[in-house]
């Protein structure tokens, strides 16, 4: 009875697998308009092998329908007629395989290992990697070091499980996977389009808003998080040796996203992203950012421009920043010319306008620093994020 509920044809079993993932199908390669391989190809380009378990069902066991099925991604057949017996044994032995596969994915994602063209967690060596373009994002909970303090060790790992329940989903949804927990901090990787990856950090900052009130409703402080974000050239593969290995990122694109995250913290807002980001944004989708000038990365001479993401704003804290975006982006220009008269003006009109805007009250501590020290040799990184 319960095969007999869930029979469905071609296309609506893709849309009926699509909303919602069995944990094996049977599919007989007979059926008419679209044959059980055709529908097979088109599960594959999207579930693997142990994401999805496939029996073929076939009424003959000619070799050329067996490649043909195997070749398109079956996991296993069984030959019409079939006994009950078979049958049961067949599909309890591919659901066990499914569930290993899937508690590995649990400590090394899918997307990963799509990235460096595996199936199965099994098929990897010490040594495998593969160069790729990807958004990195990193985010961190501020404080996180006080805060803890504060909470006994159960309630630590209740409390960052609890956030972390919170932000994995909205990565996923974006289409980016969680590559590494590091404490407080998430390094995420977002392989599809920087899009996803802005849209993502976006909307984790409307996550925080309503887990911020659910804390307050229970009696806990607010917290903040840090994002930074960065597209780059990276190195994904595993190292180790062959009893003890796991998967890691390499690259300046990673230190680069890290670095981002900790300005957060200087300039007092919630989202820093690269110029790389925003010049590989099209047109149509282009968020709403403000420049903060250009940054220096640890260990490297050359600069990077850097802009807060402005999309995920609470409606009140968006409408004053656009309000005076126009006034603040002229007191970096200033700032940056080292025209510090000017750019006191321009941040002095910004906090009119908005007094709670932490980088538009670091801006004008530094317009105040350098012109009342007119002797100070610095550069343009030094001027916008110093922290002396």
């Amino acid at each position: 009875g319960a095969f007999r509920n869930a029979l469905v044809l071609g296309a609506d079993a893709l849309s009926t697998i699509n909303r919602r993932l069995p944990d094996l199908v049977l599919l007989d390669v007979m059926m008419p308009k679209m044959t059980g391989v055709e529908l097979l190809q088109q599960l594959r380009q999207k579930y693997d092998q142990s994401e999805l378990p496939v029996i073929l069902l076939t009424a003959k066991s000619q070799v050329s329908d067996l490649i043909s099925g195997f070749e398109s991604g079956a996991n296993d057949y069984i030959v019409k007629p079939f006994s009950k017996g078979e049958l049961l044994s067949r599909v309890r032995t591919h659901l066990h395989i499914s569930q290993i596969a899937n508690a590995y994915s649990r400590f090394v994602p899918r997307q990963f290992l799509k990235q460096l063209h595996h199936d199965s967690v099994l098929d990897m060596r010490v040594g495998d990697h593969v160069s790729k373009e990807m958004s990195v994002m990193f985010s961190d909970i501020r404080s996180f070091t006080e805060l803890s303090e504060e909470l006994s060790p159960q309630e630590n790992f209740n409390f960052l499980n609890s956030f972390l329940a919170r932000v994995a989903p909205v990565i996923g949804d974006h289409q980016g996977f969680i590559d590494q927990y590091i404490g407080d901090a998430v390094m995420s990787l977002f392989p599809t389009s920087v899009e996803d990856a802005v849209s993502a950090a976006a909307e984790l900052r409307t996550v925080l808003r309503v887990y911020n009130e659910h804390r307050q409703q229970s009696g806990y402080r607010a917290i903040g998080v840090g994002t930074g974000l960065h597209m780059g050239p990276l190195i994904m593969g595993t190292i180790g040796y062959e009893k003890r290995m796991q998967t890691t990122v390499i690259a300046d694109s990673v230190n680069l996203a890290s670095r981002l995250e900790g300005l957060t913290k200087l300039f007092g807002i919630q989202v820093i992203v690269s110029e790389d980001v925003v010049q590989r944004l099209s047109v149509r989708s282009t968020p709403r950012v403000r420049t903060l000038g250009r940054t220096r990365v640890k260990g490297k001479k050359k600069t990077v421009g850097i802009f807060e993401l402005l999309e995920g704003a609470s409606t009140e804290e968006l409408d004053l920043r656009l309000l005076s975006l126009d006034i603040f982006q002229q007191g970096v220009s200033a700032l940056t010319n080292q025209d510090f008269s000017l750019a006191l003006n321009n941040f002095s009109e910004v906090l009119k306008i908005d007094p709670s805007d932490l980088a538009a009250q670091r801006f004008l501590q530094r317009a105040e620093y350098f012109r009342d020290h007119p002797d100070a040799d610095v550069t343009e990184a030094d001027i916008l994020d110093r922290r002396t």
